[in-house]
């Protein structure tokens, strides 16, 4: 596989299944999507991130992401809680991260509520596949593989 012409520096992805962040890190990786994939297990973990990232004096060892591929059913935060206090917070005010979300399970109420997060562009199945890949960098990033 041909590495993508301009990596993204950070990709989060979020969530608490540990078979499905090993094979969607591995996949990222193995396409050189981004410079570097974190993993975070619960959406409060990932609000306590981006709080660091986008706080008024942003620690320098959080980084911005590009992405974040959050999952909707997880302990202590779920998906939904999380896009809640993520817009309340107003961490990205510049509005520059990709939020897609990533369900083994979308039921079509899950799917009805997503709609009412604008800052939720799409959803995937979970694991990620090549083609989901492809299709994210070359929607929102505009990226091709070389």
């Amino acid at each position: 596989m041909q590495p993508y012409n301009t990596p993204l520096d950070l990709v989060l992805l979020v969530d608490d299944d540990d078979t499905t962040n090993f094979l969607n890190q591995r996949l990222l990786r193995e396409m050189q999507v981004s410079k570097e994939v974190r993993i975070l297990k619960n959406g409060k973990e990932a609000i306590d991130y981006l709080t660091k990232a986008y706080g008024p004096e942003p620690d320098p060892a959080y980084k911005q992401p590009d992405i974040i591929f959050l999952d909707i059913k997880m302990p202590v935060m779920d998906g939904f809680t999380f896009l809640e206090q993520y817009q309340k917070s107003g961490i990205d005010e510049a509005n520059l991260v990709i939020i897609l979300m990533l369900t083994s399970s979308a039921s079509f109420y899950d799917l009805e509520k997503l709609k009412s997060y604008k800052k939720v562009k799409k959803h995937f199945s979970k694991s990620l596949t090549k083609h989901d890949v492809r299709e994210v960098m070359q929607e929102f990033f505009r990226i091709k593989q070389i």
